[in-house]
């Protein structure tokens, strides 16, 4: 018979300690010091959610559901079909106009949100080297070492530069590092850089002719700031849906506000949509059936266009006042976001006690603010940099997606403590 204690290390060594993403460490912290997710006098920076009402502009929220009577069933690992399709019409009529290669539902993979739509891909890969970004997306770094077929390399993007990539630091990194695949966030979460426009074209054309496949992460794509109300995908720029080296993951947590619903699409090549199906089947076994029934709707262009609008105007404006009001507090921006609702601020010139990002965060939390300090994006998949102090110890994730009266009162504590420490 085994004691307890025999039994904890028996579960000890059999289970193996599972990291926490940056976000569920910031919130378990957060709990500890009393926040619960209906606390009104708590500012949540860290979050990692749009606000989900109503917005001047945005098409009425849906806040009920028809289940019918096969909605009871399993779905189609892949998605139903008529959703596929959706997503496929979606693409083809926004960024697709006029051109001869046109995406069809067999080029749409339907998944229960975006973690495991990158869960799938990631399961999906061969014995290759696949390139990330630093920083980059915390949930990156366990989604890397989960999968032992391929090697996953980093590539460390200058604060300095505002973290620019050129081109020809991209072909330098594919020939030298023998880079099969990337993969990368755009807009990127964490910093809010963007490539797009001919850039991005320009890193499609590159990857073709290299035979580098780009794994884009646009779960951001509808919060651009930079020139007129458009959404940034490199749909736009695939010549070949079938023969580009080019999948895309999206869905509806952040772009259409439906985080809840937990429902993602990757879109590809149909070879990569196969594996993806062939992987979905033992990892997930595929999403809600009458969620996906629901979604339809949501992806109709006039749908879309309104509900990107109503985004853009909102959250501009809570991207402007946040921006004045940090760096008015002494906390420097590597670069003014171009997408997402984050700001990459860098509190090294703060007072002592305040000048690190976990220090910073601990102090927030006396002062009912939560925030997601920058080391958690320093993605270090199998710690390979164990021991290391972090590239971006200094820095913390700040996001604009609460409603503007939260961040306002956040703000103005915020404003008081670092008053204080000086």
């Amino acid at each position: 018979m085994l004691y307890l204690k025999d039994t904890e290390n028996a579960l000890n060594s059999t289970f193996r300690e599972v990291p926490k993403t940056g976000v569920i460490f910031v919130m378990s912290e957060a709990a500890r010091w009393g926040y619960r997710a209906d606390s009104a006098d708590w500012t949540n920076f860290g979050q990692g959610q749009p606000e989900t009402g109503a917005l001047p502009g945005a098409p009425a929220r849906i806040e009920s559901i028809e289940i019918l009577a096969d909605d009871h069933e399993y779905s189609p690992v892949s998605g139903l079909w008529e959703l596929r399709e959706a997503v496929a019409d979606h693409y083809n009529a926004m960024y697709r106009r006029g051109m001869g290669s046109q995406y069809s539902a067999e080029n749409v993979s339907i998944c229960g949100g975006g973690r495991t739509a990158l869960t799938r891909v990631a399961a999906s890969l061969g014995n290759i080297n696949l390139g990330h970004m630093l920083p980059d997306y915390t949930a990156y770094e366990e989604l890397l070492d989960l999968f032992r077929m391929f090697s996953p390399i980093p590539i460390l993007l200058d604060p300095g530069r505002g973290y620019e990539f050129s081109l020809d630091e991209l072909k330098s990194e594919i020939l030298g590092r023998g880079l099969s695949a990337i993969l990368l966030s755009n807009p990127c979460n964490p910093t809010g850089r963007l490539i797009c426009g001919e850039m991005l074209r320009q890193w499609i054309d590159l990857g073709r002719s290299m035979d580098c496949t780009l794994i884009l992460d646009e779960f951001y794509s509808h919060y651009i700031w930079n020139g007129p109300c458009e959404a940034a995908t490199a749909a736009r720029y695939v010549e070949d849906v079938e023969r580009d080296p080019v999948v895309i993951v999206n869905g509806l947590t952040k772009s259409w506000r439906y985080p809840g619903w937990r429902l993602s699409w990757t879109l590809g090549p149909r070879a990569v949509i196969d594996r993806l199906a062939s992987a979905g089947s033992f990892l997930d076994g595929g999403a809600s059936r009458p969620l996906q029934r629901a979604a339809i709707g949501l992806l109709s262009e006039e749908n879309t266009r309104a509900e990107m609008a109503a985004i853009q105007a909102a959250f501009r404006s809570k991207r402007d006042m946040l921006l004045e009001r940090l760096i008015a507090m002494g906390i420097k921006v590597d670069v003014a976001p171009e997408g997402t609702f984050y700001v990459w601020g860098n509190v090294v010139a703060l007072p002592e006690g305040l000048n690190t990002g976990m220090e910073f965060f601990r102090a927030c939390l006396d002062n009912q603010i939560i925030c997601v300090p920058g080391e958690f994006f320093d993605v270090n998949p199998g710690q390979r940099r164990a021991g290391r102090p972090s590239r971006f110890k200094d820095h913390i994730r700040f996001s604009f997606g609460p409603c503007e009266s939260s961040l306002r009162a956040g703000l103005d504590r915020m404003e008081k403590m670092i008053r204080a420490a000086r």
